[in-house]
């Protein structure tokens, strides 16, 4: 719906050393709830280094239909974004159907954003995104009081959410670890009197939380059991508009950073990345397979840490990455799978039941991506292992699925491979990484 029919193929081969210093685009999780806490607020907020991604810009579109007024100011590397917010459950009903195009994220923070309001509104997106479960979202909010009516089967998009006129703060149990549940009935939970809480048995990234707080909401998080938290949030807050810095984004950072590990002789430096420890499994990770990441320069704004990170190339081996670290890394296996591929011995990744409803079934489709370039892989139940030989034979063409990890992560491979390795599509790789073929070629990267 949002992208052209004609795909964009393209293939990566390896070549020299990958060198320079660059900041990858702004965090996508910061920049989606940026803006629609922005729009909640009361007042004007001022988001610099927002992610001017295909999906960032459906959330943007959304809000702006919603009854906010957002802007974009400034040039082209510099920009900021304001955002005149209608206060807490002030949306207004929207002339027409939402379209988030690629973005779950979007899509499922907003329906909780609206489903504390007393509106009705219809959610749309691509084929990828019709084909993703929104029960797991929908099932809480209908709890606070939202309806949900003329949604495909399995309560997948299109859809149409009728808002609570009154919603009902709850206290609600995730059944899997997953930001966007917690984040959705938070986002209700604004319009609801009293106090909502979301209980984790294993925690998720933090974001909404740390942002509520710097918007001005009440909230807590603590600790419940051995990896889970318990999050209260006060209803009916009054937000007030805020200044945002956007940190540079974990997970796109993840492609160079790989890149640079396995490609001879490389040297890089990223600016600006988001330390938040919900989101930086992989660097642990792949810091455990022998990965040489430095870091410096620490820093912060609205409560979330960021730091520089040098990568040099290294000789990685093979590890066992335990299931509960996967909520702080669930969109890096794909290219953690690549570096995997070129290390020395078995990297077992336990515990991936999330990657399978994703933009496709990630999972089948990584060990596709490995199989198809000569890598042995397995699939055993959720787990996904990795038998690395220390090099790629590679030649090997990679159906994307209309995933963009998917894409990027193959591109990484084929910069290092023994011959080169071609995607089928890259035309999704906008949808949260616009500047990734640019800026990769930039830095030494063969793509033709």
């Amino acid at each position: 719906m949002t992208h052209s029919d004609q795909p964009s193929p393209l293939q990566a081969r390896s070549g020299g050393a990958l060198t320079g210093r660059v900041r990858v685009p702004g965090d996508k999780s910061i920049s989606h709830r940026a803006l629609i806490l922005g729009a909640l607020a009361v007042g004007e907020t001022r988001i610099s280094g927002l992610l001017e991604g295909a999906d960032v810009l459906n959330t943007a579109k959304a809000m702006q239909a919603l009854g906010a007024r957002v802007e974009r100011h400034g040039a082209n590397g510099a920009a900021v974004w304001s955002v005149h917010g209608v206060g807490v459950a002030g949306f207004a009903p929207p002339d027409a159907p939402l379209d988030f195009g690629n973005s779950g994220t979007g899509c499922r923070l907003v329906m909780g954003a609206v489903a504390g309001c007393p509106i009705v509104a219809t959610f749309d997106g691509d084929a990828s995104l019709r084909s993703r479960p929104m029960r797991r979202v929908l099932d809480p909010l209908e709890l606070m009081g939202a309806r949900v009516g003329d949604a495909q089967e399995g309560g997948r998009l299109p859809l149409t959410l009728k808002g609570a006129r009154d919603p009902l703060p709850i206290l609600y149990r995730t059944p899997v670890a997953s930001a966007q549940i917690k984040s959705a009935v938070l986002l209700a939970g604004l319009s609801a009197p009293g106090v909502t809480t979301v209980i984790e048995t294993e925690a998720s990234r933090d974001h909404t939380e740390l942002m509520l707080k710097h918007f001005g909401a009440v909230i807590t998080s603590l600790r419940e059991g051995s990896h889970g938290r318990r999050i209260a949030l006060a209803g009916q807050p009054e937000l007030h508009g805020a200044e945002v810095v956007v940190p540079a984004d974990p997970s796109s950072a993840a492609f160079p950073i790989v890149a640079a590990l396995i490609v001879e002789g490389s040297d890089l430096v990223l600016t600006d990345v988001m330390t938040n420890p919900l989101r930086t499994g992989l660097f642990t990770t792949l810091r455990e397979m022998g990965g040489s990441i430095e870091e410096s320069e620490v820093r912060g704004d609205a409560g979330e840490p960021m730091a520089q990170f040098r990568v040099r190339a290294s000789k990685l081996r093979g590890v066992e990455v335990p299931p509960e670290r996967a909520p702080s890394m669930i969109d890096e296996y794909l290219v953690l799978a690549v570096a995997a591929s070129f290390a020395e011995g078995t990297t077992i990744m336990r515990g991936l039941q999330e990657l399978r409803v994703k933009e496709s079934d990630r999972l089948e489709a990584t060990a596709a991506m490995l199989r198809v370039n000569g890598v042995k892989v397995e699939i055993a139940g959720d787990d996904l292992i990795v038998e690395g030989r220390g090099h790629v034979p590679g030649g090997g063409l990679v159906a994307t699925h209309m995933d963009h990890r998917i894409a990027m992560s193959a591109l990484v491979m084929g910069l290092a491979s023994d011959k080169p390795v071609t995607v089928d599509d890259t035309a999704f790789i906008a949808t949260s990484f616009p500047t990734f073929i640019p800026m990769m070629r930039g830095l030494g990267a063969e793509f033709s």
